[in-house]
């Protein structure tokens, strides 16, 4: 009998079976992998099949055969992800505003082929995507790319920057005119993805969000602002600056009630000074960005939480409450 095109893939066959349709609560006999393999055109006697195991598991592949009755079954035992593992995968791909609907679906569909057959229906009860708001900018994944490159060549960028209009357009800001900055980092914020860079033009650090980053190019200039960010911490800048705006950098002193520590620690950690005042108060002392989202943040604490200086932080507070009553009078 003339041997199939096919024979020779005979061992990635069998690696494909089991990975696919084999896991801890489900094997295969070897009359159904033999079975599975004619499905390919692929015919293989039980000895040789065997011998393909054993070199499968020579090569990482962790099978696992146990008997029943008279019948030996096979199963992938661990894998390079647990379930467990893919599930948080999911979940991250899913709730992640910065990837658009159609790719999240597509990259969720490439993680349900980590697993089993079955194990990938458990991945698929969880998704649910489409209701979710989430960028309309395709083209990130290729930004993101570009970005990760200059960072690696040392080089900066340029792109055109947007914002929505109350027609629901892309509306490009500066007139349509090209931003230049040198990037040094990314960071995945307040569900968005986060640009961090030095614009040389104004001798700053600045942040922009990479979904609204349109034409990014990679130019032949070095990147700059080096010594800015010499000794710049990451999870130190997140925590200054509130849902990404950004604002004047002071230390602002704060007087808390005992019961939110753990809102004031979980926002910006433990290794903050926390004095005691009395038996129901504490204050704290830290450096944030002064923005109207800071400002509001403290409010949405309502009593538990209270500016007590520096009095230009406290003013603008005062003021923000006369024109938000204003507003609603």
């Amino acid at each position: 009998m003339a041997k199939s095109s096919n024979q020779k893939l005979k061992i990635v066959y069998l690696m494909k079976i089991m990975t696919e349709l084999t896991d801890e609560t489900h094997s295969i006999s070897m009359a159904e992998i033999i079975a599975e393999l004619g499905k390919y055109g692929i015919s293989a006697e039980r000895k040789s099949l065997y011998n393909d195991i054993e070199t499968l598991r020579q090569f990482g592949l962790d099978i696992i055969g146990e008997q029943r009755e008279r019948t030996y079954y096979y199963h992938i035992g661990n894998r390079q992800f647990e379930l467990a593992e893919l599930k948080l995968l999911v979940d991250s791909v899913q709730s992640a505003k910065f990837i658009t609907a159609k790719k999240s679906n597509d990259l969720i569909k490439k993680i349900e082929g980590l697993a089993s057959k079955y194990e990938a229906k458990q991945l698929h009860r969880q998704v649910y995507v489409a209701g979710r708001v989430k960028t309309m900018n395709e083209t990130i994944y290729y930004g993101v790319d570009s970005i990760h490159a200059a960072i690696a060549d040392n080089r900066q960028i340029r792109f055109q920057y947007f914002q929505w209009n109350a027609d629901k357009e892309m509306e490009l800001r500066h007139g349509g005119a090209y931003y230049r900055v040198s990037p040094w980092a990314l960071s995945w914020d307040d569900e968005n993805y986060y640009l961090i860079a030095y614009d040389s033009a104004e001798a700053k650090i600045k942040h922009f969000r990479v979904d609204k980053m349109l034409h990014i190019e990679i130019t032949r200039e070095k990147r700059e602002g080096r010594s800015a960010f010499r000794e710049f911490d990451m999870a130190q800048y997140a925590r200054k600056v509130f849902g990404m705006y950004g604002g004047r950098e002071e230390t602002v002193k704060l007087l808390c009630e005992n019961r939110m520590a753990g809102v004031i620690i979980d926002r910006f950690g433990k290794s903050i000074g926390i004095r005691k005042e009395d038996g129901e108060h504490f204050s704290v002392s830290v450096k944030v960005e002064v923005s109207n989202q800071f400002i509001h943040w403290i409010l949405a604490l309502g009593d538990g939480v209270k500016i007590i200086g520096p009095e230009t932080v406290v003013s603008e507070v005062k003021d923000e409450i006369a024109r938000l009553e204003k507003l609603y009078a």
